[in-house]
Order: C-alpha cells, then sequence, then structure tokens
C-alpha cells in the first residue's frame, strides 16, 4: 500500500511540474503549433530513456525506478493531451499541422528515448 501512495505521489508531483512547464511555455508561445505539451513529452521521454539504462545496469533499484517512470513522468506527460490537439487541429482544417505533429508526436519522443538510454549508458 504504501508503494501504491508513493506513486500516487510522485504522479501528482509529475502533473503539478506539467502544469507549471505548460504555463510558463504557454506564457510566451502564441501560435497555433501546441508547443508546450510536445516539449513536455519529449522532455519526459529522454528522461524515461535514462531512467531505463539507469534500472538496467542496476544503477537505480525497481521502487526508485516505479516512482520516476510510472509516478513522476506518469504524471508529468500526457500522450492524450497530443492526441487531442491533433483533433482540434484537424476540426479546425490544419490537417496538414495535424499530421505533421502525429508524426513527430510519435517518432521524436522514440528518438528521445533512445537518445536518453545512450546519454544514461554514457553516464554510468
Amino acid at each position: 500500500m504504501g508503494e501504491f501512495l508513493l506513486v500516487c505521489v510522485c504522479g501528482g508531483l509529475g502533473a503539478v511540474a506539467r502544469f507549471v512547464l505548460n504555463t510558463s511555455i504557454q506564457r510566451w508561445w502564441n501560435r497555433i503549433f501546441p508547443l508546450s505539451t510536445f516539449i513536455i513529452n519529449i522532455a519526459a521521454a529522454f528522461f524515461a530513456g535514462i531512467a531505463a539504462a539507469a534500472y538496467h545496469y542496476q544503477t537505480v533499484n525497481y521502487f526508485t525506478y516505479l516512482l520516476f517512470v510510472a509516478g513522476f513522468l506518469g504524471g508529468f506527460s500526457t500522450f492524450s493531451t497530443a492526441i487531442n490537439e491533433m483533433v482540434s487541429l484537424a476540426k479546425t482544417r490544419r490537417i496538414a499541422m495535424a499530421l505533421g505533429y502525429f508524426v513527430i508526436t510519435v517518432v521524436v519522443p522514440f528518438l528521445m528515448v533512445v537518445l536518453g538510454w545512450w546519454v544514461g549508458v554514457m553516464g554510468r
């Protein structure tokens, strides 16, 4: 039960961090492209890659990995918001931007996990 509650707390901290970063980016980014969600998701993917490498090479234990990835990064990242933004772009007839956002939302986070893994391996 304690593990469950700690994951919940870490998820809440991740959600608060996402809110702060999202609000900060949106204050200066006044364009149609949803940059804040994109930045948040690629940062989460990068840190997930580092965490995966750290766990794989036993630099961190499973509990720490669980709190950070399932908890904090689970609350921080937001794929559902990205999908909703894609639909909103498509509804406003910005089809090319919606498709481009879809592609980079899938491809770039994957590459960031790979980069994060590489950084995690190089740092050990």
